[in-house]
């Protein structure tokens, strides 16, 4: 009995034959030998009647790869530590006698920390401040870079200033940021960059912390609305040599009061989630300029 697919087959044969008189003679030889085994998972009558097949069984150098796919591309900050460090915690208040305790600040003793600032309507800087630290972090984990953060949630009390700078050093940080809002008087607006002053630990990243601060300055400028301050600093930017986490660093660093919570104007946006965003990708900007990814 002949099973149909052996027909077909057969029938393939011969057309193929009639239309190209060079495939003929190798009729013996190439088209009329055996056909491949069904372990492929298709019955044998149908590899035999498939041009393609035929063409495979009779030179398989010559089929044609399958493309690989191509790789993916790597996320600029792939491989690279960034710290951040959102300035206060939301129930330092709750503790004066922890927050109150003295310590090394690098030159001279200072509180372990502050309450921070807060708007006229009660709005805390800590809660601001852990706000654009988490905007910052899925920004920068968006981009490829492991985060090191110095405090994990807005409900807790210190660490210390001079542990937090600990923790940015120990972590093997490219760069860091301190994220603040500053209490000026409710007439000033804008934002102010913090850069560190040669003191002996933090002697080798002025210069790049200089230049990471220029770049912060410029992202501020290029993609928020918040203006350079009028009462702080000079054209945004401030150096100090009383604050731990500039003194102690051995990374590159630098701090930003991003505008003043007494301010009406500036309350209006420090509170508007909109901004806390804007401003995390501001900083996302300065960090990827400073580590020229962009």
């Amino acid at each position: 009995m002949i099973r149909p697919g052996r027909a077909r087959a057969s029938r393939a044969r011969l057309l193929t034959a009639a239309a190209c008189p060079a495939v003929l003679a190798c009729l013996v030889t190439a088209c009329g030998s055996p056909p491949p085994s069904s372990g492929g998972g298709g019955s044998a009558g149908d590899a035999a009647a498939s041009p393609a097949g035929m063409r495979a069984s009779a030179d398989p150098g010559t089929a044609t790869p399958r493309p690989s796919p191509p790789p993916a591309a790597a996320k600029p900050l792939a491989g690279i530590t960034v710290g951040i460090d959102p300035g206060h915690n939301g129930l330092n208040g709750t503790d004066p006698g922890y927050i109150n305790h003295m310590i090394w600040n690098g030159r001279e003793s200072e509180t372990c920390d502050t309450t921070g600032t807060q708007t006229a309507s009660g709005y805390t800087e800590a809660r601001f401040n852990f706000n654009v630290a988490r905007y910052l972090r899925a920004a920068l984990h968006n981009e490829g870079a492991h985060v090191v953060m110095t405090r994990q949630n807005n409900d807790g009390v210190g660490p210390c200033v001079d542990r937090r700078a600990q923790l940015l050093n120990d972590s093997g940080a490219r760069v860091a940021i301190d994220i603040h809002a500053d209490g000026g008087p409710a007439w000033g607006r804008g934002f102010t960059v913090l850069e560190p002053v040669p003191d002996g630990p933090n002697n080798h990243v002025i210069r790049a912390s200089e230049r990471f601060g220029g770049d912060v300055r410029a992202a501020l400028l290029a993609r928020t609305s918040m203006p350079v301050s009028n009462y702080y600093g000079s054209n945004g930017i401030q150096f100090r040599d009383d604050l731990a986490g500039l003194n102690l660093t051995t990374v590159p660093k630098v701090l930003i009061e991003s505008g003043n919570m007494t301010n009406a104007t500036d309350a209006a946006l420090l509170t508007s989630p909109g901004f806390q965003r804007q401003l995390a990708r501001a900083l996302l900007a300065a960090i990827l300029a400073f580590l020229h990814k962009r």
